[in-house]
C-alpha cells in the first residue's frame, strides 16, 4: 500500500463523519441565511468556460452531446474544470448538471436519494437533446456520477436516448470504504443517521437496497456502450475491482495497465488525469481511438 493511502483511510472516515454531522446543521440554518443559487452561479461559470452553451450544435464528427455527471460532494463546475475544456477543445458540445441537492447545503451535491437524482438526470438529458437537436447523448460520470446514470438507463427510459456511458471510478457495486462501512453495525444509530441525513451516501454502501435493485438482472441494458475507467489506487470505491461491469458491450479499463506509473487515486482520476481523459475521448469516439499511454498526459 502506498504510504499516502494509510493517511487517506482515516481521512475518508473523518470526512464522512463530518459531512453527516454538518448536513443537519446546515439544513436547519438555511431559512435564517439563504445562500445564492449555486446552480445559477455554476452554470454561469461553466458557460463562460466553454461548456453548457445551449447554442452549441453537434458536428458530424461528434454528433452526440456529452453530459457530465459529477460525483458525491461535487457540482457541475468544480468536478469538470479539467475534463470539460479537454472535450470542448476537441469539438464536443458539453453540458453538466447539478443533482442530489439537499436544502441548505450549497455547492456540495450528490447527497440526495439516488433514484431521485436519476430523475433529475433524465430531465436534464431531455433538455440537452431538445436544445441541440440530437437524437442521443453520451454520458460521462465520476464516482456516483458514473453509477447513477445506470438507474436512468435501466428504469427511466434512458436507454433509447444514450449512446455511451463512461464511468470514471464509478461505484457500480457500492463501496465498503476500505472496510470502514463494515463498522456501521457496531455504532447503534449510525446507519439510520446516514440514511436520514445523506441518503445519497447510504445508497452507495455495498449491499444497500438501492444497489440491490440496480444490479438485479444484470449490469447493463442493450443498445448502450459502457466503459469503466478504474485506478488501483482508489481509496474511496473499494475494492476497486467492484467498479467493473459485466455485459456484452462493456470495456473495463485499469488506468495502470495504460500507464503503470500513474498514481491517481479516486479524486485525481476524475479531476485532472489527462491519461484518463484520453481514454474517455477514445470511449466517446472509438472509431478514431488512439493508444492511451503515459505520453497521453501531453495530448
Amino acid at each position: 500500500m502506498l504510504p499516502w493511502k494509510r493517511v487517506l483511510r482515516p481521512l475518508a472516515a473523518l470526512l464522512l463523519t463530518a459531512a453527516v454531522a454538518a448536513v443537519p446543521a446546515a439544513t436547519a440554518s438555511a431559512s435564517e441565511a439563504p445562500a445564492p443559487s449555486a446552480t445559477v452561479t455554476a452554470g454561469a461559470v461553466a458557460h463562460s468556460s466553454g461548456w453548457n452553451d445551449y447554442s452549441c450544435k453537434p458536428s458530424a464528427a461528434h454528433p452526440r452531446p456529452v453530459v457530465l455527471v459529477h460525483g458525491t460532494f461535487g457540482n457541475s463546475v468544480d468536478n469538470w474544470l479539467g475534463l470539460a475544456p479537454y472535450l470542448t477543445s476537441r469539438g464536443y458540445c458539453v453540458f453538466s448538471l447539478d443533482y442530489g441537492q439537499l436544502p441548505g447545503v450549497p455547492l456540495f451535491h450528490g447527497l440526495g436519494p439516488i433514484d431521485k437524482s436519476a430523475e433529475q438526470l433524465a430531465s436534464f438529458v431531455d433538455d440537452v437533446l431538445a436544445a441541440t437537436g440530437a437524437a442521443k447523448a453520451d454520458l460521462v460520470g465520476h464516482s456516483q456520477g458514473g453509477m447513477m446514470p445506470r438507474y436512468y438507463l435501466k428504469f427511466l427510459g434512458g436507454a433509447g436516448k444514450v449512446g455511451a456511458l463512461v464511468g470514471i471510478a464509478p461505484d457500480n457495486h457500492g463501496t465498503d470504504l476500505d472496510g470502514l462501512a463494515h463498522l456501521l453495525p457496531y455504532f447503534p444509530g449510525a446507519e439510520d443517521l446516514l440514511k436520514a441525513t445523506t441518503p445519497g451516501l447510504a445508497d452507495q454502501i455495498t449491499g444497500s437496497a438501492f444497489l440491490t435493485k440496480l444490479n438485479a438482472g444484470g449490469d447493463t441494458v442493450p443498445g448502450v456502450h459502457y466503459t469503466v475507467i478504474a485506478t488501483q489506487h482508489d481509496e474511496v470505491v473499494t475494492p476497486w475491482r467492484t467498479q467493473y461491469l459485466s455485459g456484452s458491450d462493456v470495456h473495463n479499463v485499469l488506468l495502470q495497465n495504460l500507464c503503470p506509473v500513474d498514481l491517481s487515486e479516486h479524486v485525481a482520476i476524475g479531476l485532472l488525469d489527462r491519461i484518463a481523459f484520453h481514454e474517455v475521448a477514445n470511449a466517446l469516439d472509438p472509431a478514431h481511438a488512439t493508444a492511451t499511454t503515459c505520453a497521453s498526459v501531453f495530448s
